[in-house]
């Protein structure tokens, strides 16, 4: 049973501060397999192609077809689609799903 709700639900740790100020290095956030299109504004995690075994988080900006425009928060701090270009959707493996009164600590890491 762990192991489909590991393949359902991903622990996200934010790491780096290119989502700032919406999330924090270190803030916890919880992730949901995508069960829908993506959307504009949506916070996604995809695989980072730099890293074999790395994920990004990036907002959504924009999409284009199957095609999506993925950007940090913080441009200065973010290496994103103006980098790496459009990303396919179904590389959006995940979708954010996060409250701002989410506690940092409300689970183990």
């Amino acid at each position: 049973m762990s192991r489909v709700l590991e393949f359902l639900v991903r622990r996200v740790i934010v790491e780096g501060n290119s989502m700032a100020p919406t999330f924090q290095p270190g803030e916890r956030l919880t992730a949901f397999r995508r069960w829908r299109r993506v959307r504009a504004g949506d916070v996604v995690v995809v695989r980072d192609r730099s890293l074999a075994t790395g994920w990004l988080l990036k907002r959504c900006v924009a999409r284009e077809g199957s095609l999506l425009d993925l950007r940090g928060d913080n441009a200065a701090a973010s290496t994103d689609s103006r980098d790496f270009g459009l990303v396919p959707s179904s590389a959006a493996i995940y979708i954010v799903i996060t409250s701002p009164y989410q506690a940092r600590d409300s689970w183990d890491s």
